[in-house]
């Protein structure tokens, strides 16, 4: 049986699977929001505690005050890992971009493959959040967003053996139980016969270790620095708006890239890269 998390882990934990950015904005939030309701130690009010509606004891009070501290403390520390695992995906990403090879993957830690997988994930235009790590995942190590479609990732780093058919259906069995319209299993490795039978027509997509490399290959320094610039990026057919290069992930042009609307999904205009 797992130890039991605190509140302030659980907070800390929530942080630093959101961006950065969004953990620094919650701190800053529950800090201003508790400092309303706070009472300084000694029951001195710092807000007016009589009108309708504000906190009527002392007791909320101090706690209030205690943890406009805890509670943006925690948010802070869940930003500050947040932006190491960002600096830490990238570097492992560009590392294997450098030497795409199966020597360089398997000298990755299951912990370090899952984080160049959801890098992998987020440059193809997906929001990732991690859900794997440390505690039972439930199937699932990373939930991706395309607009208002979720999928789920299951990252397998079996270097010695191809991955069978049980786990694809445990993926599917996530996939109907949380709606989501599509997974992804990627394996440092191979995958049988049977599991790609079974994941035939069922919304979800095998990516072997050649693939997955072939993908981080694409998406290397050299296609960073081959981005188009402001010039060339192209406005959007229906609203105007600056466009971002996508990858088809369904229908005859799966894998294909294309121009996306930067304000998918509210516009859905297209065309071809």
């Amino acid at each position: 049986m797992g130890r039991k998390s605190s509140s302030f882990e659980d907070i800390v934990e929530i942080c630093a699977a959101l961006p950065w950015q969004v953990g620094v904005v919650l701190a800053v939030v529950s800090y201003l929001v508790l400092h309303h309701f706070a009472l300084v130690p000694g029951g001195v009010p710092a807000i007016d505690l009589q009108r309708p509606g504000s906190v009527g004891s002392m007791l909320g009070g101090t706690l209030a005050y205690y943890l406009q501290y805890i509670v943006s403390g925690a948010c802070l520390l869940g930003a500050l890992i947040s932006a190491i695992k960002r600096r830490r995906r990238r570097a492992l990403h560009a590392q294997l971009a450098d030497a795409p090879t199966r020597s360089s993957l398997d000298r990755l830690s299951w912990r370090e493959f899952e984080l160049v997988v959801g890098e992998y994930f987020r440059r193809k235009g997906f929001e990732v959040e991690e859900r794997g790590g440390a505690r039972p995942d439930g199937g699932v190590d990373l939930v991706l967003r395309l607009g208002r479609d979720r999928y789920l990732v299951q990252c397998k780093q079996w270097k010695s053996r191809s991955v069978g058919v049980a786990v694809v259906r445990e993926l599917f069995g996530v996939m109907v139980a949380e709606g989501a319209v599509g997974g992804f299993v990627v394996s440092s490795g191979s995958f049988t016969d049977e599991a790609r039978r079974f994941a035939e027509g069922r919304a979800i997509e095998l990516v072997d270790a050649q693939r997955f490399l072939n993908g981080i290959a694409v998406d290397g320094p050299a296609d960073v620095r081959s981005r188009p610039t402001p010039e060339q990026v192209p406005a959007c057919p229906d609203c105007g708006s600056p466009m971002v290069q996508r990858q088809a992930r369904r229908g005859a042009t799966v894998g294909q890239r294309f121009w996306g609307c930067s304000r998918f999904p509210s516009c859905r205009g297209s065309r071809p890269a």
